[in-house]
């Protein structure tokens, strides 16, 4: 279908700052778990929960596998419930304009492609009023690995719309790194948004095919991704 885009959005940073509900979140499933055990050397920022849990797992020398893994995720998740209504978080800019934008257009179909376990990432989104823009999307439960979620993501699309995406139809929009590298492994166009914890510098060097300091001006933005 010409002119179709699938529109995979982040959560964390991109969509939404949770005031760092979820580091804090992680910080005490961390604790609780290792006796005070801390997040020092344990990269968050555009990996996905499963990664993280791994990370910290073998930090403390425990036994990385799937039950271990969901495990420390079941106590994140109860600890990720307490925290968000304890955070100072906000939509941010621009984002809730061209949510609203993207469900009246018929060629403009939304997702979710996030590190964020599925659990969390609704948790998340219901907390700030934004799950219910998305339907489906690839999520840490599908894979450790950010790189291979595009074929989930895709999959869930040809589900929900009945459209058989080509990569070519797809904007990934990120925050970090991670998110250009993963969009880029599936040949998704790359949107970068230095509205996390990456400098738009930092961004730029992974050579994003857009790159903004925020959504904030949304007929710009509509105007320079052709939304």
């Amino acid at each position: 279908m010409p002119g179709k885009r699938l529109l995979l959005w982040d959560i964390d940073g991109t969509l939404i700052s949770t005031g760092a509900a979820g580091h804090r979140a992680i910080g005490r499933a961390t604790a609780a778990r290792f006796d005070g055990g801390d997040l020092d050397g344990v990269e968050i920022a555009g990996r996905t929960d499963v990664g993280i849990g791994r990370q910290i797992l073998s930090k403390y020398h425990a036994p990385v596998n799937d039950e271990s893994v969901h495990s420390f995720l079941d106590l994140y998740v109860e600890f990720l419930e307490e925290e968000l209504p304890r955070g100072k978080g906000r939509v941010l800019p621009g984002v809730l304009e061209l949510l609203k934008d993207a469900v009246t257009k018929s060629d403009s179909t939304l997702g979710l492609l996030t590190g964020n376990l599925e659990r969390g990432a609704r948790l998340k989104l219901e907390h700030y009023d934004l799950w219910r823009f998305f339907a489906f999307g690839a999520f840490a439960d599908d894979h450790h690995d950010r790189n291979e979620l595009g074929a989930f993501a895709l999959t869930r699309a040809r589900e929900a719309t009945g459209i058989d995406f080509a990569p070519t139809q797809v904007d990934v929009i990120g925050d970090t790194g991670h998110d250009i590298a993963c969009g880029k492994a599936f040949g998704a166009r790359t949107i970068a948004v230095a509205t996390g914890p990456w400098s738009q510098e930092q961004l730029a060097e992974h050579k994003p095919d857009f790159l903004f300091d925020d959504l904030a001006n949304v007929d710009e933005v509509k105007r320079v991704l052709g939304w």
